[in-house]
């Protein structure tokens, strides 16, 4: 028998299931993208983590400590998300499927908007630092779009960029007030022959 039948004959481990602090951090993304900080309790999002709410206090004091970990989880998101992006072969293949991506969520951004452009946009009305954390993030999507411009060969590739986003984030805007997908759908196939266009 060869080493890789024994493998074979093994059952697969199993995935680690994630713990009590990484299924709040996920659950508070998603009730913030749902909801908004504001109408959000520490109570709802325990319910939606399937964590006894008694619990949420021993991770997070308070329900802001638990944004700026959902600030943290979108960004590691995008982080992995880009990286395989990266894999494409081309920059144009690269922003072509993040526009795709965009797309792909069209429904989930006409019930409640961008995920984390609504979440940037609520933390901006206050001046706890939170602010500057959500743009933070921003910055990491138009770094990293900047770069397939420039590999592009634009020497413009920041406002290209700045350009690209800008449009995402209104059409993912309308497509939410308008509660149409169809909106990004099409928005987003113009978006991806304007880049086809540059290329």
């Amino acid at each position: 028998m060869t080493d890789s039948q024994v493998q074979a004959d093994r059952p697969a481990p199993r995935a680690k299931a994630p713990g009590k602090r990484e299924r709040l951090i996920t659950a508070a993304a998603q009730v913030f993208h749902e909801q908004g900080v504001e109408k959000t309790t520490l109570g709802d999002i325990a319910r939606a983590a399937d964590v006894p709410v008694g619990n949420v206090y021993y991770y997070f004091k308070t329900k802001d400590q638990l944004v700026e970990a959902a600030i943290g989880a979108h960004a590691q998101q995008l982080q992995d998300l880009t990286a395989l992006l990266d894999q494409l072969p081309t920059p144009q293949d690269r922003l072509k499927a993040l526009v795709g991506g965009w797309v792909g969520q069209r429904d989930l951004a006409a019930r409640f908007g961008c995920p984390f452009g609504t979440l940037a946009s609520e933390l901006d009305k206050r001046d706890d630092g939170l602010d500057q954390a959500a743009a933070t993030v921003m910055r990491l999507l138009i770094d990293w779009t900047e770069r397939q411009f420039r590999a592009m060969g634009h020497d413009d590739a920041r406002d290209l960029a700045v350009t690209m986003i800008s449009a995402y984030q209104g059409m993912s805007l309308l497509t939410n007030t308008l509660r149409d997908p169809d909106l990004m759908t099409t928005q987003g196939a113009r978006l991806q022959g304007w880049i086809d266009s540059l290329a």
